[in-house]
C-alpha cells in the first residue's frame, strides 16, 4: 500500500488487535474470566460463559465495555490482578517496532489511541515496553468518549491540535474507522489480522493491511 508520508503529520493508532495480538483480550475474557466467575459462584463453565457474553454485550460500544473497575464491581472479582495471572499472553504483532521506528525516523508525530482502561494501558506498556515510541498514549476515558462516537475524534483533534486531512488512523475496528471518516480523518487503514488466532477478514469498506510492514514506502513487496 502506497501511502502519501509526505501528506501525513500525525499518525494515529489503536492499541488491541492493531498493533498488540487481540488473541490475550479474546482469552481472557471469554475464557478466563468465565472459568473464575463459575468457581466465585459455583455454577458451570458453560453457564458463566453464556451468562458473561450476554452481560458484556449490553456494554459493547461504552467506556463500560473496557472499564476494568466497573467489570471488577458486576462480576464480583479483581479483574486488574487476573489480568497480570495470563499476561505471558500479551504479544506485539509482527513488524510493528519495524513500524514505529519507521515513523521515528520520518518525523512523524505518534499518538496511542486507544479505548483501553488506564489499568489495561499500565499492563501492556509496561509489558510491551511500546511506550516510548509514543508522543501522547490517549485513552478514551481520558476524554470520557468512546471511539465508536464520532465526538471523540473532535475532541482528540482539539486536544492534539493535528490537522485532520494530515492524519493517519490505523485500527481493527470497521465502527471506529467509520466514526473517525465521520469526524474529517483523511487516511484510514484497517488490520485485517487482530489475532493471531483467527483467520484474515479485510475490510469491504477500508484499504486493508495484515502487517504493518505493507505501510513502508518501498518495502512492503520486497520483504
Amino acid at each position: 500500500m502506497q501511502l502519501p508520508w509526505d501528506q501525513i503529520d500525525t499518525v494515529l493508532l489503536d492499541m488491541d488487535g492493531t498493533l498488540l495480538d487481540r488473541y490475550f483480550d479474546d482469552y481472557f475474557w471469554e475464557v478466563f474470566v468465565p472459568r473464575e466467575y463459575a468457581r466465585s459462584n459455583g455454577i458451570s463453565t458453560e453457564k458463566a460463559v453464556e451468562e458473561l457474553m450476554s452481560r458484556y454485550k449490553k456494554e459493547e460500544g461504552t467506556l463500560n465495555w473496557t472499564d476494568l473497575d466497573f467489570w471488577s464491581g458486576e462480576l464480583g472479582l479483581d479483574i486488574p490482578f487476573l489480568k497480570t495471572q495470563v499476561d505471558h499472553l500479551i504479544q506485539v504483532h509482527p513488524y510493528v517496532e519495524r513500524f514505529l521506528k519507521f515513523l521515528k525516523d520520518s518525523s512523524k508525530k505518534v499518538c496511542l489511541v486507544t479505548n483501553a482502561h488506564g489499568k489495561t494501558l499500565d499492563l501492556k506498556m509496561k509489558k510491551t515496553r511500546l511506550g516510548p515510541f509514543f508522543h501522547e498514549i490517549i485513552s478514551a476515558h481520558d476524554l470520557g468518549i468512546p471511539k465508536e462516537d464520532t465526538r471523540f475524534w473532535t475532541a482528540l483533534a482539539s486536544r492534539l491540535g493535528f490537522d485532520r486531512d494530515r492524519v493517519l488512523l490505523a485500527e481493527d475496528s470497521e465502527a471506529n474507522l467509520r466514526s473517525a471518516r465521520e469526524a474529517g480523518i483523511r487516511y484510514l487503514v484497517f488490520v485485517a489480522r487482530p489475532s493471531t488466532q483467527a483467520p484474515i477478514r479485510k475490510s469491504p469498506e477500508f484499504p486493508s493491511i495484515v502487517y504493518f510492514i505493507e505501510l513502508l514506502p518501498d518495502q512492503g513487496a520486497s520483504d
